[in-house]
């Protein structure tokens, strides 16, 4: 049942993830001359990658066990650099605060159904 959950978590956040390339997209097509936004677009191409590996990983979520814990401790990290923004940034907060929301409860979700750690004992019985 957990890694039923995990898989569809997975996939979810991986299309989430994915969407993003509509914006890099668009950004692109239309040479935005705002500079500001040259870093958003940078980072969500991160993002639209790591969508199409998360949206793979779902088929052995067990077997990418490094690649789901990276997604939940860098969505915390993320979340945690757009809270301080938000506070520093007044005009910017319920965008940043909300974004952080998304991102925390990613986070939380992927690592309270990441997958266990193999045991030394069981990878050895199914060696031998």
């Amino acid at each position: 049942m957990r890694e039923r959950a995990l898989k569809v978590v997975l996939v979810l956040v991986g299309l989430l993830f994915l969407a993003g390339v509509y914006p890099v997209a668009d950004s692109l097509w239309h040479a935005n001359a705002n500079q500001s936004e040259y870093g958003d677009d940078m980072m969500l191409s991160l993002y639209v990658t790591l969508g199409i590996f998360l949206l793979l990983a779902a088929r052995n979520p067990s077997a990418n066990r490094s690649l789901v814990a990276f997604t939940a401790w860098s969505s915390l990290a993320h979340a945690t650099v757009m809270s301080v923004l938000g506070f520093q940034h007044a005009s910017e907060r319920v965008g940043f605060l909300s974004g952080s929301a998304v991102l925390v409860v990613i986070g939380v979700a992927l690592l309270a159904l990441a997958p266990a750690k193999e045991s030394v004992e069981r990878t050895s019985t199914a060696v031998a």
